[in-house]
């Protein structure tokens, strides 16, 4: 029996956890900060076991990785280059989420000499988005086509009848992490030409998308496209644009709430001694007298636009203190987004993914294909975010136990031994991709 070491029980966990302990030959073991959340998840299956672990503990995290065949990281990628050196010092396979930083690439050589995989970008976006891209993809190549257009994008959010607050929003997922997403720089290509776009300016960079049969979205640029030109093998491609979704009016807002310094990551305050309302009069140097007034002048926005309004609901304007301690701005206004913007019991999440790819043949003929997977979450049940997330990590790693995969080294699903299994065993998940054709 291989033993499976999954490390981080929070949001995305349970899918994973539930379709790993469902596999025959394979025990988990759940390490976790807080023995309780673990234990929930593990509900004393046989072949599961649930334990207390701090990723910070060194010396508990290096035995258990050395006790596992293999690890599945859920945590926050900056604890992954450590986990990745203790798997390549015990030679354990490693599985994660989350993008390839340099300080993972740099272990490719090594791990691939010790016959180690460490698989990464097996969610929803990276990960999803890559398997169903490369399907297509090798698709139109093996019928003869050239790829000249390739947008994608993805987005996670309320469902529509639980889409019931003034932001459009909930979070499925760390509101720090969107809040650190919400600077990234963005790349693309246009026409054969390169669009930059700095952090600052991302979310005055966007336009309005149709998504077939869920509506039509705002759309602003994830991250850099251009690498994907040779990950995907469609080096000639004059477009390329990664796209993440989200609700009409988020874009407009999230500028002006980083405009107003609400991302500020350096300026502290004691929020037991002072309230959010006190912060931002700090910040915009208001004599307290017209708080939104004062607002509304500095974003040069009027008294009674949609974003003060906002605000207030929020309770940015607030004259109560949070029990948070001394704590930046930027971890005041994660605490609240956190207190606001989530799923009551019975409510869903949706999970948006679109690809557009445009193809032309030997014999003139041009043909656009689209790509869309629409997923709801579960009412009572799991979130759409944690089975896009957690269940391809899951399905990897059982691919792994099962010596499915050969490719050795840090690596991405766009290998057709991947993609292939992790897509088909998803769509007997219900999770799966409905395809359109058009001649253009």
């Amino acid at each position: 029996m291989k033993q499976i070491l999954v490390l981080g029980a929070g949001l995305v966990a349970r899918p994973l956890v539930r379709y790993l302990l469902a596999q025959d030959g394979l025990e988990v073991v759940l390490g976790d900060q807080e023995l309780k959340r673990a234990g929930a998840l593990i509900k004393n299956h046989p072949s599961g076991r649930a334990v207390k672990l701090d990723v910070r503990d060194t010396v508990s995290l290096n035995d258990a990785v050395a006790k596992s065949d293999i690890v599945v990281s859920l945590l926050p990628w900056m604890f992954h280059p450590h986990i990745a050196a203790l798997c390549l010092e015990h030679k354990k396979h490693l599985v994660t989420a989350s993008y390839v930083k340099e300080e993972m690439q740099a272990l490719d050589v090594k791990a691939g000499e010790k016959g180690l995989i460490f698989l990464n970008e097996v969610g929803v976006d990276p990960g999803i988005d890559h398997m169903a891209a490369m399907k297509t993809i090798d698709e139109i190549k093996a019928a003869g086509g050239e790829v000249t257009t390739f947008h994608s994008y993805c987005g996670g959010l309320p469902a529509m009848a639980n889409n019931n607050n003034p932001l459009g929003y909930k979070f499925s997922w760390s509101p720090e992490g969107a809040l650190l997403a919400a600077g990234n720089d963005g790349r693309y290509l246009e026409e054969g030409k390169i669009v930059e776009v700095p952090g600052c300016k991302l979310f005055e960079h966007y336009w309005l998308t149709d998504i077939p049969g869920s509506g039509v979205f705002e759309a602003y640029v994830n991250r850099d496209a251009l690498p994907y030109l040779d990950l995907y093998g469609i080096p000639t491609a004059k477009n390329i644009y990664r796209g993440t979704l989200r609700n009409i009016g988020y874009c407009e807002t999230w500028d002006f709430f980083k405009k107003l310094g609400l991302m500020n990551q350096k300026m502290k305050f004691d929020m037991q001694e002072i309230s959010p309302c006190q912060v931002i009069t700090n910040m915009i140097h208001s004599d307290g007298e017209d708080v939104k007034g004062d607002v509304a002048a500095y974003l040069k926005i009027p008294r009674h636009s949609l974003t003060i309004k906002k605000l207030e609901w929020l309770g940015m304007f607030s004259q109560d203190t949070l029990d948070l301690g001394t704590v930046s701005v930027f971890e005041m206004f994660a605490h609240i987004l956190k207190e606001k913007l989530t799923y009551n019991d019975g409510e869903v999440d949706l999970l948006l993914q679109h690809h557009e790819f445009v193809a032309v043949y030997p014999d003139g003929k041009e043909e656009m294909t689209m790509s869309t997977l629409v997923d709801t979450g579960t009412p009572g049940g799991d979130s759409s975010m944690s089975k896009t997330v957690g269940l391809p990590a899951a399905i990897c790693a059982r691919l792994i136990a099962d010596d499915k995969i050969d490719v050795k080294g840090v690596c991405i699903p766009v290998h057709s031994q991947i993609y292939k299994p992790v897509l088909a065993e998803l769509a007997a998940l219900n999770i799966k991709f409905a395809e359109r054709k058009t001649i253009l």
